[in-house]
């Protein structure tokens, strides 16, 4: 029995009525065993649920596992729809998208007309598109659609601000299902490449185990070089596969399901695998703290990608990998004393975005920035910047 379980009557009975918060760690089944108990409900027999992932490699994974649930092709009861490919049927009763479809139907269809429920599944990561489409909701909400119900879940939540968003909405949480993870600091203060650091870690610690082991690096480069370097060290002895966006299905299959020759894996990813996927016979995470990061520059009204430490509810979600399926054991290349001046969160996207794609968004979608419900609102400086670079492509007029 999942750990989410227990609280399912409870969220069942309270979307009779209104809205819902969901606290779960990861493995608890909030993604999977949760959207499934919603299919039976009878007020959303002739709705559709829409279930949002911030990442595509996410939306494909949860719509195959939720489908073989069901003992049905993907595309059936439950579909998916990305950008480039959608897999989706006029049986399709639950939709897992990613959030910038979402806005896309509601600037089409703001009444929302065959859906139901909208469930907004990781909202800790805070990005953009999930807090602009969130605001969104409520204005159908509260304009169009009072029988539209908002199920709101994620890992780890500030549930003060998002309560003063849906002061309405129930507050349940469930544990998780997991196990121990040791924690070691092993700081490496050499003036080597990060891939290189990492490499030295992973052939240090891996034979100390017997599990898989997953690795998280910032950039696909430096899962490259690393995964070089492994396969020479390791030879076939174990296999090291690599775990990125950009990567084709089937290879990206190869990572999550476990080895048809049972060899160990070393798996190198980017912070995708921090959340909602589920890897096979993970025991040990090697974690290099750094991730990539698009900042805009509004100086010089440009975005770019650049490294930067993790928090430590990313870290605490990465180590937590380690200990799904039995005790495990997370190395991090930094020291306990760096990890207590880690910030706490993330920074949420909406406060180090360009927002001039949102400020276009709202102004057809008939109001401002301002006027949305917003956990966090952009500075000022961002808003203007916004607006100047509209104004000059000619697409807002004063």
């Amino acid at each position: 029995m999942l750990p989410v379980e227990h609280i399912l009557p409870s969220l069942h009975q309270q979307l009779k009525t209104g809205d819902a918060i969901v606290v779960a760690p990861p493995g608890a089944g909030k993604s999977t065993c949760l959207p499934l108990s919603l299919l039976k409900l009878e007020q959303f027999k002739d709705k559709k649920i829409i279930l949002l992932q911030p990442r595509r490699i996410a939306v494909r994974s949860i719509a195959a596992y939720l489908s073989s649930q069901l003992g049905e092709a993907v595309g059936k009861t439950v579909g998916y729809r990305i950008r480039g490919d959608v897999k989706v049927s006029s049986n399709t009763r639950l939709e897992i998208v990613t959030e910038g479809i979402l806005t896309r139907l509601l600037q089409s269809q703001p009444e929302l007309p065959d859906i139901g429920l909208v469930i907004f599944d990781e909202f800790h990561e805070r990005s953009v598109h999930a807090d602009f489409s969130l605001a969104l909701c409520i204005e159908v909400q509260q304009a169009l659609r009072d029988d539209l119900r908002l199920l709101v879940m994620s890992a780890t939540l500030d549930v003060t601000a998002l309560s003063k968003l849906l002061p309405e909405a129930k507050l349940l949480e469930s544990q998780g299902k997991s196990y121990p993870v040791d924690l070691i600091y092993r700081a490496d203060h050499n003036k080597l490449p990060l891939f290189e650091k990492i490499s030295r870690l992973v052939i240090d610690v891996v034979p100390k185990h017997e599990l898989d082991c997953l690795v998280f690096l910032p950039s696909v480069a430096d899962i490259n070089k690393a995964a070089a370097k492994l396969r020479e060290h390791f030879d076939a002895e174990i296999e090291v596969l690599t775990l990125y966006s950009e990567l084709p299905k089937q290879e990206q299959q190869k990572a999550l399901q476990p080895h048809p020759d049972n060899k160990r894996k070393i798996i190198l990813a980017t912070n995708i695998a921090e959340t909602s996927l589920t890897i096979e016979g993970i025991q040990v995470v090697v974690d290099s703290g750094v991730e990539k990061k698009a900042v805009f520059q509004l100086s010089r009204g440009i975005t770019h990608l650049q490294d930067q430490n993790i928090s430590q509810a990313s870290a605490t979600q990465r180590a937590g990998r380690a200990g799904r399926l039995t005790a495990g054991t997370c190395y991090r290349l930094w020291s306990r004393e760096f990890h207590d001046r880690l910030p706490k969160q993330s920074t949420p996207d909406i406060l180090t975005t360009d927002m001039s794609q949102f400020i276009l968004e709202s102004a057809i979608w008939g109001s401002t920035i301002r006027e949305l419900g917003l956990i966090d609102q952009p500075s000022d400086a961002q808003i203007k910047q916004g607006i100047d670079i509209l104004q000059q492509l000619g697409a807002l007029d004063a």
